[in-house]
């Protein structure tokens, strides 16, 4: 018995096939090779043709039956994952009337932060959690302000995880935790955000069939069977965004559970079962793939843009591309923590949400011509990155979320040693490290509604737990090292 999930990507389409009793992975496709076009009309934009995520969808699945040689009657359920925030609209005949704006678009920010003036911060931040912001309904006032023969043959407007499910399925759906996302859900009514609703002039009609994430909206239609080799009728029984599938593919699901990625940037995903808010809007909170109006469980997201970018960067600088991290970190990690003072601020890849969007820009301070050299820049970058993990973290404390246990992913910055502990001994967190993938986990939480498996816990208790980094006894000196890191950020801060 197989479980099929997708990880509907800006850059490509993943898709795994998992057993479902032994919940080991069976194969994994993706599509295509090279990434996908991001199309950019102008400075700001970011958009993306559905249609193409759905040939790749068909493209990569039709690969995985064939070349594993899959008898697709097996295949008893299927999860879909992805990229959140993006406008998908379709017209009366499920037609995409324009190219989706996708989740990197800016041109909306204007109009989502006049709505939180002429609504009320207070308003907005006890009953949505966020600011409307540059989320999928400021995206879609945009679409009715400057294209109005586009607007007006809206149907139905869809996320992107909406529209894959509508392409399999024939049928418009979404779900609370996607609405959410889009800044259309009322946590405090457990409806439609109506009076977003209402201050943008959009009809309720245009919303689909409300789902929870672990519910069944469909199944494969006839059409969608040719096109990807399924069987017709399979179960389609799960859809989240990317980060909190992200966070269920790692087993979070419980209060006070943080899950966190470090790629090129970073991600801190804190589960709770209040519903936090932040007024500075440095973090944003949706609906986790559990929430139900009478056990909540919130998602709040905090962005890292200068992470692991900053740290690839100084690898190229100083021509270390022909070693690999794990050769560097062998030749780091004999140096002091705190690499003699030499201290660097990561964040150089644009303005950081949690520093009020600030665009900080990179810093290196204290560089001592007779202390340090190539080695040392390398740990300090590295111990940078955690430090900004650790600031992030924080913030989340601050705000009245626990953190009792961090669950991070296997193809990362948490792989290091150095980076780890770093975190692990600063924040007194044990920090778990997972072998899994967003596809993975899709294909694991459709398991979850046909009875497949009994529980979440069920579904991810196999979950390969690859390593375990716990809190060290003596962290004075992490602390005296990062002590002086956030003195220099308090100044950039404050300038």
């Amino acid at each position: 018995m197989y479980l099929l999930g997708y990880d509907i990507g800006s850059s490509s389409i993943k898709v795994a096939l998992i057993d479902a009793a032994s919940h080991k992975l069976i194969a994994l496709e993706k599509s295509p090779e090279t990434e996908m076009k991001i199309i950019s009309p102008q400075t700001g934009w970011a958009e993306q043709d559905p249609n193409e995520w759905w040939s790749h969808v068909c493209l990569a699945t039709n690969r995985l039956i064939q070349n594993h040689k899959i008898d697709t009657k097996e295949i008893k359920s299927i999860g879909i994952a992805y990229q959140m925030h993006g406008l998908v609209m379709v017209d009366k005949y499920l037609e995409v009337i324009r190219p989706s704006i996708i989740w990197c678009d800016s041109r909306a920010v204007g109009i989502g932060n006049k709505a939180l003036q002429d609504i009320g911060a207070d308003y907005c931040f006890q009953n949505y959690l966020n600011s409307p912001g540059n989320f999928t309904a400021s995206k879609l006032k945009w679409v009715q302000e400057n294209e109005v023969e586009n607007f007006n043959k809206i149907h139905k407007i869809l996320l992107p995880g909406d529209f894959i499910a509508m392409k399999i399925t024939g049928q418009c759906s979404t779900t609370v935790s996607g609405l959410s996302e889009g800044i259309l859900w009322n946590f405090r009514s457990n409806q439609i955000a109506k009076k977003i609703m209402e201050h943008y002039a959009f009809d309720e009609s245009i919303i689909p069939e409300i789902y929870n994430s672990l519910e069944t909206p469909g199944e494969v239609s006839a059409e969608a069977a040719k096109s990807l080799g399924l069987q017709k009728g399979t179960p389609v029984t799960y859809r989240a965004g990317d980060q909190p599938n992200n966070a269920l593919s790692l087993g979070v699901y419980k209060n006070g559970q943080v899950a966190a990625t470090g790629g090129t940037s970073g991600v801190v995903y804190s589960l709770s079962d209040q519903l936090p808010s932040d007024k500075k809007s440095r973090v944003n909170s949706f609906a986790h793939v559990n929430h139900n109006n009478l056990s909540p469980k919130i998602g709040t997201l905090l962005c890292i843009n200068g992470a692991g970018i900053q740290y690839a960067w100084l690898r190229e600088l100083l021509k270390k591309n022909n070693l690999s991290y794990s050769e560097l970190e062998s030749k780091i990690a004999t140096l002091p923590i705190g690499s003699k003072g030499l201290r660097i601020i990561p964040f150089g890849n644009g303005s950081e949400r949690m520093l009020n969007n600030k665009n900080t820009g990179a810093q290196i301070n204290n560089l001592q011509f007779n202390v340090h050299n190539d080695d040392y820049l390398l740990r300090a970058g590295l111990e940078g990155i955690a430090f900004s993990f650790v600031y992030g973290l924080s913030i989340l404390k601050d705000l009245g979320l626990q953190i009792s246990q961090l669950k991070v992913g296997s193809d990362n910055l948490f792989l290091s040693d150095i980076f780890s502990q770093t975190i692990s001994n600063l924040t007194e967190t044990t920090i778990d490290i997972i072998k899994t993938t967003g596809a993975i986990g899709a294909a694991k939480a459709s398991g979850i509604s046909p009875g497949i498996y009994s529980s979440i816990e069920e579904a991810f208790k196999h979950n390969d737990k690859l390593k375990t980094i716990q809190p060290q006894n003596s962290t004075s000196e992490h602390q005296k090292a990062y002590d002086l890191w956030a003195d220099d950020l308090k100044k950039i801060i404050h300038t």
